[in-house]
């Protein structure tokens, strides 16, 4: 077993994905991102646990992360959110993938491939209502949809757009949020209008699921909630809508490899950035940043050791840490530590502290850490 491990609560995700399917109702499907390997939990167990839950198709930003679930054996239909390369045509065809598509150039790029490949794919229209980022303008969106209809070798099989600040509370964000949705309401009937199905319809990050009902359309993405992270809660927006519980689905854990006892005075670590007030003794932890740990928590953060904080001395190294135990904790050489989760402050305290989100934690935990999967 090594060192360091994150522990992934299979039980808590599952939860966390019945509390989304009874806010939105039995009639509304759930994509589920597995992009950046799940969040940093494993996106091959992820996928797996999600369509057992009751998923109906999953979402990756990269194509080589859709290669990958192929190559796992998860055949369910997997959205393509990020705008890859043409030369990454021919493998969203070989993978099956379904990608997002926002102008009529690489609609056509991907009609011409499907249609020497003698296959029919699916493609989602994008649409930007006010993300700034990838799609076409609201106001563009019967033109692309048109030009998507007319590939023979296409199937225009859903429209979508992403939504900016949906995790805010703020009057002027809610605001914008609806506005959004209002834009991507006049595109939809506006496609409509010209004759189209505009397919499966999704708006719904996190955010939305928790503040925004119009939003929510044919289907949702839950990305950060699944994981057990709410950015924003209800009573903050004085809806009347019953809270969504949702539980953190992570835990870093790793082992005190070293005791050692320390005189008032000495320091430790790089830069010599924390003395010892007293006479003292030192956890050393088999966990640093090259795994996940951010050196940002340097002398701020804490590792749970037996059920009790002791704060971190000095700064975070590439592969280890230190713990500041005091003069007589019992704690013991081969004990096991926890960073996050668990007994320990979550990954939001964690992003909070150093001034990140939830996200970037969880998503930088290192793949050299391995991802132990528990069920109760």
């Amino acid at each position: 077993m090594q060192t360091t491990r994150a522990i992934v609560y299979l039980d808590k995700f599952w939860k966390n994905f019945k509390m989304i399917r009874e806010r939105i109702g039995p009639d509304r499907h759930i994509c589920v991102p597995v992009k950046a390997d799940a969040y940093g939990h494993g996106a091959a167990a992820i996928a797996r646990a999600s369509l057992a839950a009751g998923a109906s198709s999953l979402a990756v930003a990269k194509t080589e992360e859709g290669a990958a679930l192929r190559e796992a054996g998860i055949d369910a239909p997997v959205l393509l959110f990020s705008q890859p390369l043409p030369v990454e045509i021919p493998e969203i065809i070989k993978h099956r993938l379904i990608p997002l598509v926002s102008d009529g150039e690489f609609a056509a790029m991907l009609d011409k491939a499907a249609g020497a490949a003698g296959i029919r794919l699916p493609v989602h229209l994008k649409i930007d209502t006010g993300m700034g980022r990838m799609g076409c303008p609201f106001h563009e969106a019967p033109a692309v949809a048109s030009q998507i209809a007319a590939c023979t070798a296409l199937e225009y099989a859903g429209t979508a757009t992403h939504l900016a600040a949906a995790d805010s509370a703020a009057v002027d964000d809610r605001a914008y949020t609806e506005r959004q949705i209002a834009r991507f309401n006049e595109a939809l009937d506006g496609i409509r209008a010209a004759g189209l199905n505009p397919g499966i319809v999704h708006a719904a990050n996190s955010g939305a699921i928790i503040l925004h009902p119009g939003a929510w359309f044919d289907m949702v993405r839950p990305g950060i909630l699944l994981y057990g992270y709410k950015t924003v809660e209800e009573t903050e927006a004085g809806l009347t809508l019953p809270p969504l519980r949702v539980e953190p689905v992570m835990e870093l854990r790793t082992t005190v490899v070293f005791v050692k006892q320390v005189k008032k005075g000495e320091t430790i670590s790089y830069g010599r950035t924390w003395a010892a007030p007293q006479d003292t003794e030192i956890a050393v932890l088999s966990v640093g940043y090259a795994d996940g740990l951010p050196r940002l928590a340097s002398n701020r953060w804490q590792a749970f050791i037996g059920g009790k904080a002791y704060p971190l001395a000095g700064r975070i190294c590439m592969d280890q840490c230190m713990a500041d135990l005091g003069p007589a904790s019992g704690v013991r050489r081969w004990d096991e530590a926890v960073l996050f989760g668990g007994p320990a402050p979550d990954a939001a305290d964690l992003a909070r502290l150093i001034g990140t989100i939830p996200y970037e934690i969880t998503c930088n935990i290192n793949k050299r850490v391995p991802r132990v999967y528990e069920e109760f």
